[in-house]
């Protein structure tokens, strides 16, 4: 079982811990598709969980390498930038919006989407396996996640129209890559 402790493996502790988090992410889509959005975000928060730990333990024993931060990219995508756009569009947009209006919430998560994409893309270009700086420039995915979360939750409870979620989900799109210096836990 060396290779949980080897940094050159591609499965070693740090790596697994991601894996779950992909997992949680892949499997909360799916309920996102049968509408039991309470189980998919349990899993998002099962995502976000193992997210925090895989940086920790990467950090701690040493185990931090390229594939791992391309890998923890990837995590972050599926599970901070897809699950929560795909929950927001099905449990707020589709059984609200038709027409003109289902059209421009697309192109909101689009925009969103593409958003987060980038920002982990620039993320990946311009950090070193294992550096850690005490600000993020823009708000990371893990939080804009966080943020769509109490979108849709304020959404669910009646304090927030659609079009105010529409708002919001552009707003917090574009504070992905914006100059926001947001300090790293």
């Amino acid at each position: 079982m060396k290779f949980l402790w080897s940094p050159s493996s591609h499965f070693n502790l740090a790596n697994l811990f991601t894996f779950v988090n992909i997992t949680a992410g892949l499997s909360a889509i799916y309920f996102i598709t049968l509408n039991n959005f309470f189980l998919a975000i349990i899993l998002a928060w099962v995502g976000g969980a193992f997210d925090i730990f895989d940086g920790k333990i990467a950090r701690k024993y040493k185990l931090s390498n390229e594939f791992g931060v391309q890998l923890d990219s990837f995590a972050d995508f599926l599970s901070f930038v897809l699950v929560p756009v795909f929950l927001i569009f099905q449990a707020v947009y589709t059984p609200s919006l038709d027409g003109k209006s289902i059209f421009i919430a697309a192109v909101v998560s689009i925009y969103y989407v593409i958003s987060g994409l980038r920002r982990l893309i620039h993320f990946n270009l311009n950090t070193e396996a294992g550096e850690v700086s005490k600000f993020f420039t823009g708000v990371p995915t893990p939080l804009g996640a966080i943020l769509l979360w109490l979108v849709y939750l304020a959404h669910a409870y009646k304090f927030l129209p659609v079009f105010g979620v529409l708002a919001l989900m552009i707003a917090i799109g574009w504070s992905l890559n914006s100059k926001l210096k947001v300090p790293h836990p």
